[in-house]
């Protein structure tokens, strides 16, 4: 099934294509189909889904904000962003792992 949610991050994602590297787009397009397979199998719950989402529609919006703040990704700013996707996916590991399902 898919959400509203799930169709609003999939557009951010698309959006941040056009302003962010190859390498940056397609980690957050990974990270939404493990978040997707979350969901189907149940390894994810709907408030855990929520949250995550919303991580990574931040993240999105960051990488489009940073992107045209200066014309382009500093070194620091890409730095900074793989730290953060590395964190979303910690936590998507996290709590698919933790037990609970819906």
């Amino acid at each position: 099934m898919i959400t509203t949610k799930t169709i609003m991050i999939s557009a951010l994602i698309a959006t941040a294509a056009f302003a962010a590297p190859p390498v940056i787009v397609q980690r957050q397009a990974d990270q939404q189909a493990r978040i997707a397979q979350g969901v189907r199998t149940g390894s994810l719950t709907a408030s855990e889904t929520a949250s995550i989402e919303r991580r990574q529609a931040a993240l999105a919006r960051e990488v489009r904000h940073d992107r045209l703040d200066g014309g382009g990704l500093s070194l620091a700013e890409r730095a900074k962003i793989q730290r953060q996707q590395n964190g979303l996916s910690r936590q998507v590991y996290g709590l698919k792992h933790n037990g609970r399902s819906r």
